[in-house]
Parts: C-alpha cells; structure tokens; sequence
C-alpha cells in the first residue's frame, strides 16, 4: 500500500516538461486506520518519520506502534472525540510512537473519520514530528497548518472531510462542515473539468495520479495560483474505496521562472542562421517538449522556399493548400501526429481554424478538441483518424505575423501530458511564435534580397566563357552563404584582334544588390576599354581614373552607391609569341602550373585596388610553354577568418601539382577540396586557362 502514497515534493513535471525544484516542504506521513484498530495505508512519509516498512505495519494493530500500548490514553481520546462529533470533524494529540530503531518519538497526530461507499468506518491519520513533546491545547497551530502543501481529504462521495490550512487560505477550498461541501462547491475557482475526471478515476481505478499541473483563480479578485497536484487512493485492506487524499504544491514562482528561461533560451536558439526553413525548425524544436508534444510550423504563400507558389496551386481532395510545412517536432519518435512531412504542401478544409487565423490573425485555443458532428474535424477526416490515432486532447494555432503580413501558423498539440493548454501558455507560445516571426521576417527577407542580387550578378556573368584559339577555359562561381549575401566577383575571357585573348578577374568590394550592379558596371568598363586594345596597365589605369571620375561627379547616386574599391588582375596571352602580359590592381596573383606539373606563384606588381585615384600600374611579360596552366580567382577561395591567405595559396598550390587533363575536373577538384572543411565566406570566382600556341601545341 506505501507505494500508493507517494511525495508530493521533489522533482514536479509542468505542463510540457517544466521541471520544478525540489520544495523545502516535507510530505505528510498518512496513514489509514480500519474501524478495527488495523493500519489499512502506511504512507511514505510515515516510513521516513518512523522507519517501519508498509510490509511490515499493514494490516497489524495500530497499537503496536504505540511507545507504551497499555497507556494509549491519547489515541483514544483523539479518536473517540473525532467520533463523537462526526461529519468529518478532526480531532488532534500527541502521541508516543516507537520508532523502528527502538527510540520513542512524540508525534502530532491529526485523526479525521472517514466513510466509505458501504458504510464502512475508518480514520484518516496525519503526523509529524513535535519538537517539544508539549500537549496539543485548543487553538494550537496543528502541523499539517504550518506546512506549505495544501492536504485535503475527500470521501467516496468525492466530499471534502479534512482540509489544512494551505487548502483553505492557498488554494481557496471551502470550510468543512458538518455537511461535508462536495467537489462542485469545494473546488470554486478550478477547472472541475479537469480536476473531477481524475479524481474519480483515483476513486475507481485505485491508483494514484501524480504530477498533474491545475490552475485556481480566486472568485474573488483573481488571483492566479499554479499547482502541482497529486492524488492518492485511500483504500481499505479488502480493496473498497474509502475516499482521497490530494495534496497541492504551489509552483507558480517556478513555473513563471521556468517560462522566462525557455523565453530567453528562445532568444539564443531560434534564428541562429538566414533560412526560414532552419529557423522554422528551430521554433519547433524549442516548443518540444517544453510547451507541447507535438509541434508543426507551416509557412503561407508570403514566405518562398524555393517552390511554387502556394496561392497558384490548385485545391486538391484535402481540400485548400495554404501552406507548406517548413518544421516539425514531436515527443514521438517519427512525428505519427503529422499526416504532412516537411516540405510538402498543407492541405485544410474550407471553415477551419487554419483559414480563421490566417485571414484574422488571432490566435486560436481549443483546451479540449471536439471531434464530434459540427466540428471543423468532421470535414477533415486526414487530421480526424491522426487526432483520434494519436491522442491528441488538446491544440494551440499561432499565427506568424511581421510587419502587418502573415507569415504562417504554429500548430502546438498535447497528446501525452494530460494538462490541456490554458491562456498561459497561449501567452508563452505567442511571445516564442514573435521571436520566430522576426527572425523569419529577417529570413524572408534576406532570401529575396538575395535571390535578386544573385539574379542580378548572374545576369552579369558570362553564360560561357571561350577562349578562342588561345586558351582552353574554365571556370567556376560559388555565391556565399554567409549573411552579408552575394557579392561582386566576376570573371571574363575577351577575345582581342591577332588571336589574342586577355582574361579578367575582379571582385568589387561589398555584398548584396550594389556590389552586383557595381560588378555588372566594372565589368562593362572593361569590356570598353579592351576594345581599344590597350596594354594591361595602362587599361587599369584607365579604368582606375574613369571609376574616380564618375564617383566625383556624381554619376552614382545614393541609390546607386560609387565603387569604394574592388580588385582586378587584367592578363593577354598572344599564341604566337606565347607571352602572357599581367597587371594586378590589388588583386592576388595567379598561380602557373608547367607542362611538368609543376604549381608556383607567379611573382608580378599590385597595384592599388581600383576607385582609389592613385597609381600607376605595372605589367609582367610571362613566356609561357604551350599546355602551361594560368589558374586566377578571387580571394574568397584561399581566405577566411579561420585560413590566413598564406595557408590558402599553400592549399591551392597542392590542388594544382599535376592537374588532370580535363580543366573541369580541375576547376571541380580545386573547389571540393578548398572548401571541404566549411563553406566559403566570400564569394569565389575562378578561372582556369591552358595555353595554345599557333601551332596547336
């Protein structure tokens, strides 16, 4: 029977997995007495006070346990005077109780009598320690008084018998009277339809209900109070019901405490990265299984991942698609609550929540699911049979919302903990879906902003680079997945008068839609200038000075920002003399590869980097054997913050010792390996060229 009376203190479960710490407040030592003098229950507590086992103290006299059996004067009269006055009055002394290891311990006990279903009598006995062995006198402060946890007793007939003063003054239970106030009057300010389902499943199944949170709002001023509660069979030694004891913990310091934790946990945790389906994920992960046990977000037409858009898609047999599922979570190991995966497009039928918030944008509460005729799940059998599959009792729907548009819904489910969603935890999961909805705003954002830039920049690019008669080419560009977005690095191949070819790369300083354009207008200027057919140096000059002017002047506007600076490395191979002339303005210099195989860093001048206003630049003659390799690229592929550049040109020099035949197989080998241990911070333009002679060799 002692395992039927468990702690009320120590480790308390809130709803969706708070952990609440342990409370000062010792449990009560219960214990059941039968009409007979028998111990019927032997609760923990009593173990703890007394150390007696339950095996060894159930169904043996109560007089045993008295320090001197033959004087049980004060038993007898605490017992008798609760008879007399009947109608679950109580009655108090302190009794003389023989500890296990043989010592007398003076205890305060507290007797109640309680009636079962048939008739059958028995006391309901409360004790603990008396320090100072004094008389319990009249008006005294009794033990279970002085103790934090609010202990009331209720008979078969779910009647509240005995209650302590926490139950009265804490958790707002009425006085006893002779009467006896049932659970409708008692319970004034609980959820009773919550509170009376357990309670008489307590009653008929004969198993205790731990840990449940239940909410009290006092009728008179509104008071909230937050309490773990536990409820514990009283049986007798035959197994008839005698009532039940319920002992409530307040937790609401610790449940608020805890809320304000996973709030600014949520702080750190959801939108960590610029991609709305990682921070939809986050948000999920956050709220399971913190506030609920399954979890969903699904994102509206507002927010593009890379589809189809939502509202051009035709309704389907489920019914409207107004959704895709960007993050899921569930205490249940393959999410058996979700009839959509991640990624796929979320059906709902006409007149649901789903619509109403979205078109509203309030929040939706349903403490207890209806699945009956009428309800919005009739018309949706998909989400019906998971409901009635999984369990699941009780749903929150948050809206998503930044800056007046609705970006989706948060759908937060209970199945296994017990605890329907109050306002209280509609509140928390509003303040985490506004964390969400900022950093998904921020998301969104940065996802169009880059996708235009990256539009943009592309649309500058050559679509296939030629190398003419001169050069065999290729090349490659990886955009960055860092935040700043897109930058401005290009390359170039411009076919020259004489069967020349000059190749060009550059990198405007600078990320997003302006460094595109500035690249795009850098990238015209070059080609102007190519087509006078200047040497290397002298072009960089020019383009050096036409760059400064057109700042100076005005030409680029606010809207249209100048070029602050931006490298290039401007190079002509002729085949015929197999000379290769190179200038660099602030641009790293470009790695040869022999005909042996052999990788070096060409050693050539740098200039200033380009929009500066100052000067000049020099050029380099390279005579180079036919089938040597000229690699150029931009300093996103051998520098980080993490990999110095000189690290970075050792690196790359290994990657181009004896280069396949195939220069795509190159330009891949270059980037898997460079960019193996994390992706590139900056965008990376390389360009890979084997020289020609007239000769073809």
């Amino acid at each position: 029977m002692e395992h039927r009376l468990g702690a009320a203190a120590g480790v308390e479960r809130a709803p969706g997995g708070f952990t609440q710490g342990t409370s000062d407040a010792a449990p009560p030592a219960i214990a059941v007495v039968g009409s007979d003098g028998r111990v019927l229950v032997w609760g923990q507590g009593c173990r703890r006070l007394l150390g007696h086992r339950a095996e060894d103290v159930v169904g043996a006299p109560v007089r045993r346990l008295l320090a001197d059996p033959d004087r049980a004067v004060s038993w007898s009269a605490a017992s008798g005077a609760v008879g007399r006055r009947g109608g679950g009055q109580t009655a108090g002394a302190v009794v003389e109780l023989r500890h296990r290891d043989g010592g007398v311990l003076p205890l305060v006990v507290e007797i109640a009598a309680l009636t079962g279903a048939d008739g059958e009598y028995c006391w309901f006995v409360a004790a603990t320690a008396e320090a100072d062995g004094a008389e319990l006198t009249e008006g005294r402060e009794t033990l279970l008084d002085r103790s934090p946890l609010a202990v009331a007793v209720w008979d078969a007939g779910m009647r509240l018998v005995w209650a302590n003063r926490a139950s009265k003054g804490v958790a707002g239970l009425v006085d006893v009277t002779a009467s006896g106030p049932s659970a409708l009057r008692a319970l004034r300010g609980f959820d009773r339809t919550f509170t009376e389902p357990v309670m008489r499943e307590v009653l008929a199944s004969g198993e205790p209900a731990d840990d449940h949170v239940v909410r009290w709002v006092s009728p008179e001023d509104g008071r909230e109070v937050v309490f773990s509660s536990s409820l514990f069979p009283l049986a007798s030694g035959e197994g008839t019901s005698l009532g039940v004891c319920s002992v409530l913990l307040d937790i609401t310091k610790c449940w608020e405490r805890e809320r304000l934790v996973l709030l600014g946990r949520a702080a750190h945790r959801i939108g960590t990265t610029l991609d709305v389906m990682t921070t939809a994920q986050e948000l999920a992960d956050m709220a399971v299984p913190a506030l609920a046990d399954y979890v969903a977000v699904d994102l509206a037409e507002a927010v593009p991942l890379g589809e189809e858009p939502l509202e051009h898609m035709a309704a389907g047999e489920f019914g409207i698609p107004v959704f895709r599922r960007a993050g899921m979570a569930s205490i249940h190991e393959g999410a058996p609550e979700a009839p959509f995966s991640v990624g796929e497009v979320v059906y709902v039928p006409p007149g649901s929540p789903y619509l109403a918030v979205l078109r509203e944008g309030r929040s939706h509460l349903s403490p207890t699911l209806a699945l009956g005729p009428g309800t919005w799940l009739e018309r949706d059998l998909v989400r019906r049979r998971r409901v009635r599959e999984t369990g699941i009792h009780s749903l929150m729907m948050i809206p998503l919302r930044a800056r007046g548009r609705i970006l989706g819904i948060a759908v937060l489910a209970r199945n296994e903990d017990d605890v329907p969603f109050s306002r209280d935890d509609l509140l928390l999961a509003e303040e985490l879906a506004v964390q969400a909805s900022l950093s998904l705003d921020n998301a969104r954002r940065y996802t169009r902003e880059r996708t235009a830039a990256l539009t943009l920049q592309r649309s500058f690019l050559p679509d296939r680079l030629s190398g003419g008669a001169a050069v065999d080419l290729a090349s490659r560009y990886l955009p960055s997945d860092r935040h700043e977005g897109v930058g401005g690095d290009w390359m170039d191949a411009i076919e020259l008068p004489g069967g020349r070819i000059a190749l060009v790369i550059g990198d405007v300083v600078g990320h997003g839609i302006h460094a595109a354009a500035s690249m795009g207008r850098l990238r015209m200027a070059v080609h102007a200038l190519a087509v006078l057919d200047q040497h290397p140096a002298e072009l960089l000059d020019h383009l050096n000075e036409v760059t400064a002017q057109l700042a100076q002047s005005g030409t680029w506007s606010t809207e249209h920002p100048s070029i602050t600076g931006a490298s290039c490395l401007y190079a002509v191979y002729d085949p015929a003399t197999r000379v290769c002339t190179l200038a660099r303005a602030g641009h790293p210099p470009p790695l040869l590869v022999t005909p042996d195989g052999r990788a070096e860093i060409v050693d050539t001048p740098v200039g200033p980097p380009i929009g500066t206003c100052t000067g000049p630049y020099e050029s380099v003659d390279l005579e180079l054997p036919g089938g040597s390799v000229l690699a150029l690229y931009t300093d996103g592929l051998v520098e980080s913050r993490r990999v110095d550049i000189d690290t970075g040109l050792d690196r790359l020099l290994a990657v181009l010792e004896r280069p396949p035949a195939d220069l795509d197989d190159l330009c891949s080998r270059i980037v898997t390996r460079l960019t193996a241990h994390a992706p590139p911070e900056d965008d990376v333009a390389l360009l890979v060229a084997r020289t020609r002679t007239t000769g073809g060799g």
